[in-house]
């Protein structure tokens, strides 16, 4: 082989390389309209439009974005290596320009605006599946705050397509009776002891919604789970403000109706707003994608 040659490989070869996603390549984002509202879409790395993927949806906090939430939160890094789609959505915005999601009474419409939100994300989950093939099996809602609430409303009324949610600092409807599920939902509820913003312990009659201790309460009841908890598994390193292992896991998995969890970990010390670790994105995911639903 003359030199020429050798050195046309290679630029044949590096070009090949460059071309090739690598276990640490990152996906695409793009953006996607829907009813007027656009929302980003990570493809993560190597996806594979033969082969259905999980789709996870982040919901943002009150006054923040998707943008931001995505900031503190740091999923698309585990998007690419785990392989699940990742929308992430912006609420609207109210008349003082704060971005909210229409959760519960509580949380955080304050202005009457009526908007749908419910339904707005159950149509972001099909146009997302009209574009790239979901698996049905696994459909989650990871949400900070009001997107907490959010996410535990989705689990609620869409449970025929929710698999399983997480809230952070966030907190189920205090009317109980409005949360009636078509199938069990495994949730994971993570709240700080220390957090002034939503409560722990649940908030006051002007504002009520349950503890983060009630939350669980309520799904582990939905989903048929025994009363035991799990407190074996260790503590968590979540919150880099604090020091140790912070975070204790109580779990309920014990007879939960076609392989549920209900899960709260409590953030000993911990505010509204925990500096995040880097533990933290690897945490959530791992949890979600353990849960599978039932054939659907």
């Amino acid at each position: 082989m003359t030199a020429k040659a050798r050195v046309l490989l290679l630029a044949v070869l590096l070009s090949l390389a460059a071309c090739s996603p690598s276990p640490g390549a990152a996906g695409t984002t793009v953006t996607v309209d829907l009813d007027g509202r656009p929302f980003q879409l990570h493809v993560p790395a190597g996806y594979d439009e033969a082969t259905r993927a999980p789709l996870v949806v982040l919901l943002h906090g009150y006054t923040s974005s998707a943008a931001e939430q995505e900031e503190y939160f740091q999923l698309t890094g585990e998007s690419d290596r785990r392989g699940f789609l990742y929308a992430m959505p912006d609420g609207t915005t109210d008349r003082e320009g704060n971005r909210f999601w229409n959760a519960t009474a509580a949380c955080c419409d304050f202005h009457g605006s009526g908007v749908d939100d419910s339904a707005y994300l159950a149509r972001l989950v099909d146009t997302v599946d009209a574009r790239y093939p979901v698996d049905p099996a696994r459909v989650y809602f990871v949400g900070h705050s009001n997107g907490g609430f959010m996410a535990l409303r989705m689990a609620c009324e869409h449970a025929d397509r929710v698999t399983a949610v997480v809230s952070l600092a966030g907190a189920a409807t205090a009317e109980a009776a409005r949360c009636a599920p078509r199938r069990p939902v495994s949730v994971l509820q993570i709240h700080g002891t220390a957090d002034r913003t939503i409560l722990y312990g649940g908030g006051p009659s002007t504002r009520p919604y349950p503890s983060a201790e009630g939350t669980v309460a309520l799904w582990r009841g939905l989903d048929g789970c025994a009363g035991a908890a799990d407190t074996s598994a260790p503590p968590l390193d979540l919150d880099a403000g604090l020091p140790g292992a912070e975070t204790t896991v109580t779990a309920y998995h014990e007879g939960c109706r076609d392989g549920t969890r209900a899960e709260l970990w409590s953030i000993r010390g911990g505010g509204h707003v925990p500096a995040l670790t880097p533990a933290f994105a690897p945490a959530v995911a791992g949890f979600l994608l353990a849960l599978a639903s039932p054939a659907r």
